[in-house]
């Protein structure tokens, strides 16, 4: 092959692998797929293509190049898209809040859109809500649209009248190549943890959370990765689902979580964790979610 053997070839795969998730490629799959086609498959159908299928070079060569132009899409039409918003109650109407966002969300917000809804109850917005929209694909909710004068009227009617001034709405995607548990593998229970990435610390962090999914692993915690998309400062969500409930919470228990982190990567590994950690993350912040299946439509 025109790029080596052996180890040379491997250096060469991770290497592409590494610029294909940074590029538009959310899973091991994905950017594995989008190697094949850019070197592999081009390679061979190039070079074998007359034993399978007698046509000029010329439109071989046309054949090839419509291959590539496809890759960009591959990676974008994935769902892996996440849309959280946040709400906050006026303390004297949780009960008509409740009653209103329950009657709106079973009639306006179904299938690839349907909402999980989710109390807040620890962490700085405790006492709120988070509406979960999704998974999706950045394609689906461009071409979406509005949602109509009738939702519209009923949102504002039934459930924005309850609500506080505060709140707010964010975009995510989510990380498979980070993860231990597939996207829509929902938990009733979770925790997020919020970890805010520095300016020019993104590697590094996405390195650290690399290091973490081995150890997330073996200790047998169920992890769905997020990164945040142009919504605020960069950061990554690392929500833990507790398929068992809480008491999977013992299973993240510091002397625990040190002494598999070091049987993976080494003696004294875990300092070079920590400092990574106080060195690339502005800000970190916990909480628990609990779902509420009564006010959902899914």
């Amino acid at each position: 092959m025109w790029f080596g053997e052996g180890y040379s070839f491997i250096k060469y795969i991770t290497y592409l692998l590494k610029v294909n998730h940074q590029l538009y490629c959310n899973s091991n799959a994905t950017a594995l797929f989008t190697i094949l086609v850019i070197t592999i498959i081009p390679y061979n159908l190039f070079n074998h293509w007359d034993r399978l299928y007698p046509i000029s070079k010329l439109l071989r060569m046309k054949k090839i190049i419509l291959l590539l132009t496809l890759i960009p899409f591959i990676g974008m039409s994935q769902k892996n898209v996440m849309n959280a918003q946040r709400v906050f109650v006026k303390m004297d109407k949780v009960l008509e809040f409740e009653k209103g966002i329950s009657a709106h969300a079973q009639k306006y917000h179904t299938g690839e859109f349907s909402w999980r809804i989710s109390e807040i109850v620890s962490g700085p917005d405790a006492g709120g809500y988070q509406i979960s929209e999704g998974p999706s694909s950045w394609d689906a909710i461009d071409s979406r649209g509005n949602l109509g004068n009738e939702h519209n009227i009923d949102w504002n009617k039934n459930v924005a009248i309850y609500l506080t001034e505060r709140g707010g709405q964010s975009y995510s995607t989510y990380q498979d190549s980070i993860s231990t548990i597939a996207l829509n593998d929902w938990s009733d229970k979770i925790s997020i943890t919020h970890y805010v990435t520095k300016i020019g610390h993104g590697y590094n962090m996405w390195t650290l959370l690399e290091n973490l999914r081995p150890v997330w692993k073996a200790l047998g915690q169920s992890v769905a990765v997020f990164a945040s998309s142009s919504s605020g400062p960069n950061q990554y969500a690392v929500v833990t689902r507790y398929k068992n409930g809480l008491k999977d919470r013992e299973l993240s228990n510091n002397n625990l979580f040190k002494k598999q982190y070091e049987l993976i990567h080494g003696n004294f590994a875990y300092t070079g964790f920590t400092e990574t950690m106080r060195n690339s993350v502005a800000e970190v912040w916990h909480e628990l979610l609990f779902y509420r299946k009564d006010l959902s439509s899914k």
